[in-house]
Protein backbone atom coordinates (compact mmCIF):
# COMPACT_ATOMS: atom_id res chain seq x y z
CA UNK A 1 0.00 0.00 0.00
CA UNK A 2 1.39 3.37 -1.00
CA UNK A 3 1.73 6.77 0.55
CA UNK A 4 -1.32 8.07 -1.32
CA UNK A 5 -3.52 5.50 0.46
CA UNK A 6 -2.02 6.50 3.78
CA UNK A 7 -2.61 10.17 3.03
CA UNK A 8 -6.24 9.39 2.25
CA UNK A 9 -6.60 7.69 5.65
CA UNK A 10 -4.99 10.68 7.36
CA UNK A 11 -7.41 13.08 5.65
CA UNK A 12 -10.32 10.80 6.55
CA UNK A 13 -9.30 10.86 10.23
CA UNK A 14 -9.19 14.66 10.22
CA UNK A 15 -12.62 14.80 8.55
CA UNK A 16 -14.04 12.48 11.23
CA UNK A 17 -12.55 14.65 13.98
CA UNK A 18 -14.23 17.67 12.38
CA UNK A 19 -17.52 15.77 12.42
CA UNK A 20 -17.02 15.12 16.14
CA UNK A 21 -16.43 18.81 16.78
CA UNK A 22 -19.62 19.66 14.89
CA UNK A 23 -21.58 16.99 16.80
CA UNK A 24 -20.40 18.50 20.10
CA UNK A 25 -21.44 21.96 18.87
CA UNK A 26 -24.93 20.70 18.01
CA UNK A 27 -25.13 18.83 21.32
CA UNK A 28 -24.23 22.01 23.20
CA UNK A 29 -26.72 24.14 21.25
CA UNK A 30 -29.45 21.57 21.88
CA UNK A 31 -28.65 21.48 25.58
CA UNK A 32 -28.75 25.27 25.77
CA UNK A 33 -32.21 25.21 24.15
CA UNK A 34 -33.26 22.52 26.63
CA UNK A 35 -32.12 24.65 29.58
CA UNK A 36 -33.99 27.67 28.19
CA UNK A 37 -37.19 25.60 28.36
CA UNK A 38 -36.92 25.55 32.19
CA UNK A 39 -38.75 25.05 34.43
CA UNK A 40 -40.97 22.93 32.16
CA UNK A 41 -38.12 21.17 30.37
CA UNK A 42 -38.84 19.78 26.91
CA UNK A 43 -37.31 16.43 27.80
CA UNK A 44 -38.78 14.54 24.83
CA UNK A 45 -37.08 16.86 22.35
CA UNK A 46 -33.82 16.74 24.32
CA UNK A 47 -33.96 12.94 24.56
CA UNK A 48 -34.30 12.79 20.75
CA UNK A 49 -31.27 15.04 20.40
CA UNK A 50 -29.26 12.82 22.76
CA UNK A 51 -30.30 9.78 20.71
CA UNK A 52 -29.21 11.40 17.43
CA UNK A 53 -25.93 12.66 18.86
CA UNK A 54 -25.20 9.24 20.36
CA UNK A 55 -25.77 7.62 16.97
CA UNK A 56 -23.43 10.15 15.35
CA UNK A 57 -20.70 9.57 17.95
CA UNK A 58 -21.06 5.79 17.62
CA UNK A 59 -20.77 5.95 13.83
CA UNK A 60 -17.75 8.25 13.99
CA UNK A 61 -16.11 6.08 16.62
CA UNK A 62 -16.59 2.91 14.56
CA UNK A 63 -15.08 4.58 11.51
CA UNK A 64 -12.12 5.85 13.53
CA UNK A 65 -11.51 2.36 14.93
CA UNK A 66 -11.55 0.96 11.39
CA UNK A 67 -8.94 3.57 10.41
CA UNK A 68 -6.84 2.68 13.44
CA UNK A 69 -6.89 -0.97 12.42
CA UNK A 70 -6.01 -0.14 8.82
CA UNK A 71 -3.02 2.01 9.85
CA UNK A 72 -1.71 -0.89 11.88
CA UNK A 73 -2.58 -3.89 9.72
CA UNK A 74 -2.43 -2.59 6.14
CA UNK A 75 0.28 0.04 6.50
CA UNK A 76 2.35 -1.29 9.42
CA UNK A 77 2.08 2.02 11.27
CA UNK A 78 1.37 1.02 14.89
CA UNK A 79 2.60 4.48 15.97
CA UNK A 80 -0.31 6.13 14.15
CA UNK A 81 -2.71 3.50 15.50
CA UNK A 82 -1.56 4.26 19.03
CA UNK A 83 -2.20 7.97 18.54
CA UNK A 84 -5.71 7.17 17.33
CA UNK A 85 -6.33 4.87 20.30
CA UNK A 86 -5.26 7.68 22.65
CA UNK A 87 -7.59 10.12 20.87
CA UNK A 88 -10.44 7.62 21.24
CA UNK A 89 -9.77 7.31 24.99
CA UNK A 90 -9.77 11.10 25.43
CA UNK A 91 -12.92 11.45 23.29
CA UNK A 92 -14.70 8.92 25.53
CA UNK A 93 -13.57 10.93 28.54
CA UNK A 94 -14.72 14.20 26.93
CA UNK A 95 -18.17 12.78 26.16
CA UNK A 96 -18.58 11.52 29.73
CA UNK A 97 -17.49 14.89 31.13
CA UNK A 98 -19.83 16.70 28.73
CA UNK A 99 -22.80 14.63 29.91
CA UNK A 100 -21.85 15.32 33.54
CA UNK A 101 -21.49 19.04 32.75
CA UNK A 102 -24.94 19.17 31.20
CA UNK A 103 -26.47 17.58 34.29
CA UNK A 104 -24.53 19.94 36.55
CA UNK A 105 -25.73 22.96 34.53
CA UNK A 106 -29.32 21.81 34.93
CA UNK A 107 -28.80 21.26 38.66
CA UNK A 108 -27.27 24.74 38.94
CA UNK A 109 -30.29 26.22 37.17
CA UNK A 110 -32.77 24.25 39.29
CA UNK A 111 -30.95 25.08 42.56
CA UNK A 112 -29.61 28.64 42.11
CA UNK A 113 -28.53 29.08 45.72
CA UNK A 114 -26.46 25.89 45.85
CA UNK A 115 -22.81 26.78 45.26
CA UNK A 116 -21.85 23.11 45.00
CA UNK A 117 -23.38 22.92 41.53
CA UNK A 118 -21.65 26.13 40.43
CA UNK A 119 -18.33 24.74 41.61
CA UNK A 120 -19.03 21.44 39.85
CA UNK A 121 -19.80 23.26 36.58
CA UNK A 122 -16.52 25.19 36.79
CA UNK A 123 -14.54 22.05 37.62
CA UNK A 124 -16.09 20.10 34.76
CA UNK A 125 -15.49 22.95 32.29
CA UNK A 126 -11.84 22.97 33.38
CA UNK A 127 -11.53 19.20 32.96
CA UNK A 128 -13.14 19.37 29.51
CA UNK A 129 -10.68 22.12 28.46
CA UNK A 130 -7.79 19.96 29.68
CA UNK A 131 -9.17 16.96 27.79
CA UNK A 132 -9.51 19.00 24.60
CA UNK A 133 -5.91 20.18 25.04
CA UNK A 134 -4.80 16.55 25.40
CA UNK A 135 -6.73 15.58 22.25
CA UNK A 136 -5.13 18.44 20.34
CA UNK A 137 -1.65 17.43 21.53
CA UNK A 138 -2.22 13.83 20.43
CA UNK A 139 -3.49 15.03 17.05
CA UNK A 140 -0.39 17.21 16.75
CA UNK A 141 1.79 14.14 17.41
CA UNK A 142 -0.26 12.22 14.85
CA UNK A 143 0.20 15.04 12.32
CA UNK A 144 3.96 15.14 12.91
CA UNK A 145 4.32 11.36 12.56
CA UNK A 146 2.03 11.19 9.54
CA UNK A 147 3.90 13.99 7.76
CA UNK A 148 6.78 11.53 7.41
CA UNK A 149 4.46 9.79 4.94
CA UNK A 150 4.23 12.86 2.74
CA UNK A 151 7.98 13.48 2.94
CA UNK A 152 8.81 9.90 1.96
CA UNK A 153 5.86 9.43 -0.42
Amino acid sequence: MGASGLNTLVRTLYALQEERVEAYRLFDLGHQAYLRSAPNYDFIKYRQLVHEITQAFNRISKEVIQLKDRFHEEYDRPDLSEHIERVQEREREKLELTARLQLAKQNMLDHPGNETYQEEVQELKHRIRKTIEAINEILQDFKYDSEEIEASG
